[in-house]
């Protein structure tokens, strides 16, 4: 067995209604103003609100910055760290889906020490501590309340960027059932299926280790078990909480695993063509487990027991089975199943499968991956 490390460093309550909980952890953090950063829909339909009043009823400040997008760029973390600072803030509360947390730990690094978030690109380049956050999961889908990464869009290269480091942990994270109740039923079908990747993509890692592929495992069987039945009828409890925590222990399989091939694809697609992260992960998932296969040792038969409806003995499996029940999900979901579907545009793969080989994603997927290999998948998924 090779040696493996890991840290779970975190404050995390789980629970319905423990939004609730919210002023008591901000008092914690001895602070006194929070930026609550969210999305325009969350606004509209007076969540950003319902959490200004919880603060505002414990006798904290607030202000709010509400215009993180689907793909958040860096424009938009310059502008949220512009309201950062002029509000007069001193902690961060991020709330909302992955994006709304993506630009919350870029802006928490930008006010703490200034300068582009482009420069502090990749991994081990946030020097220090940066200003605290709690973390406020509204979708079941990126783990991102208990990642180490910040992905954000560069449009001046049509480039998804990362910036990885344990100070972009959060110091506490609010997973809340109840506020995943009211999503809509397209985004919990790509938040769901995302959460389903990184666990899968997590299990099947070169840098997986006994302690992640416990995470990864417990959140394939939990979102397995739980995805249909919430994309169905968000109102049910036992799904949603499933869900929540599914994605949940997928955040902490893949902090400490990587990802792989899916992953790395999926951001270009993304930063091209402004496809959501889930639905872009989702279209590729069948192509790449197929391609994945030849390196497979027994965990295709383990992930496909808990994705496919009808599950046959292990003698009778074959890995293409397992690629055939995700497009199934896929389809149940009303995900679509080809690039085209979804604007995708063949003249790019070539630029785009150049922005996949920089991923550090593609040197922990199971099976060694070159450029050209990256275009067929890209092709074959067309």
């Amino acid at each position: 067995m090779d040696t493996f490390s890991f840290s779970i460093p975190q404050n995390i309550i789980f629970g319905p209604g423990s939004l609730k909980r919210l002023p008591e952890l901000a008092a914690r953090l001895q602070k006194r103003k929070a930026l609550i950063i969210s999305g325009p829909h969350l606004n509209r339909i007076g969540m950003v609100a319902r959490c200004q009043a919880a603060l505002s009823a414990a006798g904290m400040k607030s202000d709010a910055f509400t215009q993180t997008e689907g793909n958040p760029s860096t424009e938009t973390v310059e502008k949220a760290a512009e309201k950062y600072k002029s509000c007069g803030a001193d902690f961060i509360v991020a709330f909302g889906g992955g994006s709304p947390l993506d630009v919350a730990k870029a802006v928490a690094v930008l006010v703490t020490y200034g300068g582009k978030i482009t420069e502090y690109e990749g991994g081990g380049r946030v020097p220090g501590p940066v200003v605290p956050m709690i973390a406020i999961p509204t979708t079941a889908g990126t783990g991102s309340e208990v990642t180490t990464f910040s992905v954000i869009t560069d449009h001046s290269r049509n480039y998804k960027l990362t910036v990885s480091s344990s100070y972009l942990l959060p110091a506490y994270a609010i997973l809340d059932p109840d506020l995943i109740a009211s999503v809509p039923t397209g985004t919990a079908a790509a938040c769901g299926v995302d959460a389903l990747v990184h666990a899968l993509e997590a299990y099947i890692s070169l840098a997986a280790s006994p302690f992640s592929d416990m995470f990864a495992l417990k959140a394939l069987q939990v979102i397995g078990k739980n995805l249909r039945a919430y994309v169905a009828n968000r109102k049910d409890e036992v799904a949603a909480e499933g869900m929540m925590l599914g994605s949940l222990f997928a955040g902490i399989a893949f902090s400490h695993a990587r990802l792989g091939n899916v992953h790395a694809m999926s951001h270009p697609v993304s930063a091209y063509f402004d496809v959501a992260h889930g639905v872009a992960n989702a279209i590729l998932l069948p192509t790449v487990v197929s391609y994945n296969a030849l390196a497979d040792q027994g965990k295709y038969y383990d992930i496909y027991r808990c994705v496919a409806k009808k599950p046959v003995s292990e003698g009778m499996f074959s890995a293409e089975m397992l690629a055939d029940a995700l497009r199934t999900l896929n389809q149940e979901l009303g995900i679509p199943a080809r690039l085209q579907d979804v604007g995708v545009k063949e003249e790019y793969f070539d630029a785009m499968a150049d922005d996949a080989m920089k991923s550090g994603n593609i040197a922990v997927n199971p099976r060694s991956t070159s450029k050209a290999d990256i275009v067929s998948l890209y092709e074959e998924t067309f």
